[in-house]
């Protein structure tokens, strides 16, 4: 059996970091190499960045929720926020040889997760599941 460790943040930038150590500290305490959580901590700091733009236009008196499932053989990451609806379309990753800044967070997100699914919550809303699964050694 899994353990779940939950988190709720304002979606105020100022408070990634929250979210950035949280899932640092899980991916140490789960078995996943220093580079994958790195990686890891990144897509979903990118993933958190796109909430406070896209849903929430900007706003930073809104809520960031974060449940972390922890199996035996993966981390699964679960992003809600109450924001408007956005379609994954919306938020697409442009090209890579479109040279700019930004852009790129969905491109990163979907390089480093095993998992990655959007879904609209019932009565408004998004819900973005992560999930990354352990590597075995052999």
């Amino acid at each position: 059996m899994g353990q779940n460790i939950e988190i709720k943040i304002p979606s105020d930038p100022k408070f990634l970091k929250i979210i950035r150590a949280a899932i640092g500290h899980i991916c140490e305490s789960m078995g996943f190499s220093s580079e994958e959580g790195n990686n890891i901590t990144l897509a979903v700091d990118e993933a958190c960045s796109n909430i406070i733009k896209h849903a929430y236009g900007g706003a930073t008196d809104q809520v960031i929720e974060m449940i972390c499932l922890l199996h035996g053989d993966r981390v699964e990451i679960l992003l809600k926020d109450v924001g408007k609806t956005v379609s994954a379309e919306a938020i697409k990753s442009r090209q890579l040889d479109d040279i700019r800044p930004g852009g790129l967070g969905v491109h990163l997100i979907r390089s480093v997760m095993d998992i990655v699914k959007y879904e609209h919550q019932p009565g408004g809303g998004n819900l973005l599941q992560l999930v990354k699964f352990l590597q075995r050694k052999e």
